[in-house]
């Protein structure tokens, strides 16, 4: 008896360790999710801000203070907006795959251990933190697909349907899964 209480207290000690390290690990990936969002979030802005300054330079009267205002680059970059943006959206198009892929992952994870449950696995019925993800990931999708559709004529007619595809594939595979 004394043997099986010493084994069961190491166990239960390992138990808690091992908690305590995926507790972490639950922390520290939802951190890492939580800056990819904000950085996704600031390109959205970005692309924003430089369809902006690319269409206030043709709007009249204030053309003339911005140059000023900004920096001297908006009237030496005749082409430079218009070959920025489409990288810039592109970019931020695979960065939202990409954390796409990482809701994804979670949601799997999360499908897995509620399996496991039935056989008395440890499981956290908390959805919380990925339905947090979620809704963080919907809303700058909008953001990023409302960015697209406002830069329609600048981005051309062979990359504004495949960004477009893209952005949708992004939502179905959310919705679905």
């Amino acid at each position: 008896l004394r043997l099986v209480a010493v084994l069961r207290a190491i166990l239960e000690g390992e138990k808690a360790a091992v908690l305590r390290r995926v507790s972490f690990h639950r922390r520290q990936e939802e951190l890492k999710f939580g800056l990819g969002l904000q950085r996704l979030q600031h390109r959205v802005r970005e692309v924003q801000a430089l369809r902006e300054r690319g269409a206030q330079p043709g709007d009249g009267p204030a053309a003339p203070l911005l140059p000023n205002t900004r920096d001297p680059q908006p009237t030496s970059e005749g082409k430079g907006p218009e070959n920025e943006l489409p990288a810039l959206i592109l970019e931020a198009t695979k960065e939202l795959e990409a954390a796409k892929q990482q809701v994804l992952k979670r949601i799997q994870i999360w499908k897995r251990q509620q399996q496991l449950a039935g056989n008395g696995a440890v499981f956290e019925e908390n959805l919380a933190p990925l339905q947090k993800r979620c809704e963080g990931l919907v809303e700058v999708y909008f953001q990023l697909h409302q960015q697209v559709m406002a830069a329609g004529t600048e981005l051309g007619p062979e990359l504004l349907p495949r960004l477009l595809e893209r952005l949708g594939e992004v939502l179905s595979s959310l919705v679905k899964r």
